[in-house]
């Protein structure tokens, strides 16, 4: 069981936040937005973790491509 803990609290701390960041652009709560990626993926059979991971790719991308800069001399 302890192993079981270990692979969630791993997945918890190094997770791509996919859940947060959407919560956070629409102005919801992220639990909202885990349930519903749980719901459409035993709905869909597999087809919402698949769009988790493609969201997650695109939002890597992104903080790599478009980083935030607070001042002109960050170039």
């Amino acid at each position: 069981m302890q192993l079981f803990y270990n692979i969630l609290y791993f997945f918890q701390k190094h997770g791509y936040e996919v859940c947060q960041r959407i919560a956070d652009r629409m102005g919801m709560r992220a639990k909202v937005v885990r349930i519903s990626f749980i719901y459409v993926t035993f709905v869909t059979l597999g087809f919402g973790f698949a769009l988790y991971l493609f969201i997650a790719f695109w939002m890597r991308i992104k903080d790599l491509i478009y980083s935030k800069r607070t001042s002109v001399f960050d170039l």
